[in-house]
């Protein structure tokens, strides 16, 4: 997280991100937001109780952690991923019926911000260190494998 302290302006946060975290991101200068959009990036949005246990199993299970951005007000995860789901309605069905949503191809995704406008609303539960994503099908079988145990 050093790194992303010393990023103290929306447009040097946005150049770490680009640079040293592959992600495609500008800034909404009149605002301050830092968004990227999906397609080069996937990203699945859950509520947080579920993102907890999702983060902690594949934790526990020693799967690589990709970036996670905590949506505060709303209490939503969203876990950044590779683009790998494939465009299939059943899948976004079953996923609606948990509260996950896979951001479609082209929709924003608003990142961390150190502008003033953004800080209260969204920040870091796993910070972006390098390009690093996970495959966006293995948030997905974790996410089925949390809600069966749950569930039970």
């Amino acid at each position: 997280m050093d790194q992303l302290a010393l990023a103290d302006t929306p447009t040097a946060r946005c150049a770490f991100y680009r640079h040293t975290c592959d992600l495609p991101a500008g800034v909404h200068p009149e605002i301050g937001r830092i968004v990227l959009r999906a397609g080069f990036v996937g990203a699945i949005t859950m509520p947080a109780a579920l993102g907890q246990r999702v983060r902690d199993d594949l934790t526990h299970r020693r799967i690589g952690l990709g970036p996670i951005i905590s949506h505060v007000r709303s209490k939503r995860w969203t876990f950044l991923t590779r683009p790998d789901l494939p465009d299939d309605v059943r899948l976004f069905a079953e996923l609606f019926r948990l509260n996950v949503s896979i951001v479609p191809s082209g929709g924003e995704i608003a990142l961390p911000s150190p502008a003033a406008a953004d800080a209260d609303y969204r920040h870091w539960i796993v910070a972006p260190q390098n390009g690093f994503r996970p495959p966006g099908s293995s948030i997905v079988d974790t996410v089925r494998s949390c809600t069966r145990t749950a569930g039970r």
